[in-house]
């Protein structure tokens, strides 16, 4: 159906509903404006609920579209479920569920890992977005469908020593965009972004002569802003990918 595209239409995202995890600050915060620019309105959701309130208040003022914010920790099986109730009891509906919130601590060593940090990590990196998912793709299947964007990481696929457990819940996060896309199709698409380095706020504490010289092996030869995920969320959310589904949209400059 190629001769029927309408780049003017097909990213358009005008009245849907977005909700974004983690969305309150780095590539969450980007994505939830640049959804919004988009047409979308947004729910901005994660554990620091006075922080989510002023994004989506910024939000409002700046694009126009209905924001929501709402404290919820993605790593709490039980919090999940409070999440959707008011996500559906404020819009009556969810399109784009972004599961962005993330978390990666660092460790001396492996032997130091305990298990509550390995249990915490993967708890939010990958046991809360498959049960997002499963709230909201159940839903969306028996409606009127809808996108799934599942924020993978680059460490999935090239993991260094200093972020194994992260770099395994992302590869897990992998696999579930596959999985989940058959579960819910037709109606949902389910795609998963594996995102490089970006320079978000964590990115203040970092060596940055030492990220120089290994942002100097990419492609790009730099660490990416966050604005500039934004066009891959869009293309996803919106109806420009509508045959593109369980897939993994690499943007990382090269890496």
């Amino acid at each position: 159906m190629a001769g029927q595209f309408r780049p003017d239409q097909a990213f358009d995202l005008t009245d849907r509903v977005a909700l974004i995890t983690g969305g309150s600050r780095g590539l969450g915060r980007a994505m939830a404006f640049g959804l919004a620019r988009s047409g979308a309105d947004v729910i901005i959701a994660s554990r620091d609920g006075a922080s989510c309130e002023v994004t989506a208040k910024e939000v409002e003022e700046e694009t126009g579209r209905a924001a929501f914010g709402v404290a919820a920790h993605v790593g709490r099986w039980d919090d999940l479920e409070g999440l959707v109730d008011k996500s559906y009891e404020r819009f009556g509906k969810v399109d784009v569920l972004i599961n962005n919130a993330g978390m990666s601590p660092l460790y001396d060593n492996v032997a130091d890992i305990s298990e509550a940090l390995f249990d915490k990590v993967i708890g939010v990196n990958l046991k809360g977005p498959f049960r997002l998912a499963a709230l909201v793709g159940t839903r969306m299947a028996a409606g009127g469908g809808g996108s799934i964007i599942n924020i993978s990481s680059a460490a999935s696929m090239r993991p260094r020593p200093d972020v194994l457990p992260y770099a395994a819940a992302k590869a897990g996060l992998n696999a579930l965009t596959g999985g989940l896309a058959k579960t819910f199709g037709p109606n949902v698409r389910v795609n998963a972004i594996m995102a490089g380095t970006f320079l978000t706020d964590v990115s203040a504490a970092w060596d940055m002569d030492a990220f120089a010289k290994r942002a100097d092996t990419f492609a790009a030869k730099r660490g990416g802003d966050p604005s500039e995920i934004v066009g891959a969320a869009v293309y996803l959310a919106s109806d420009a990918s509508s045959y593109t589904t369980g897939s993994i949209l690499t943007v990382d400059g090269g890496m």
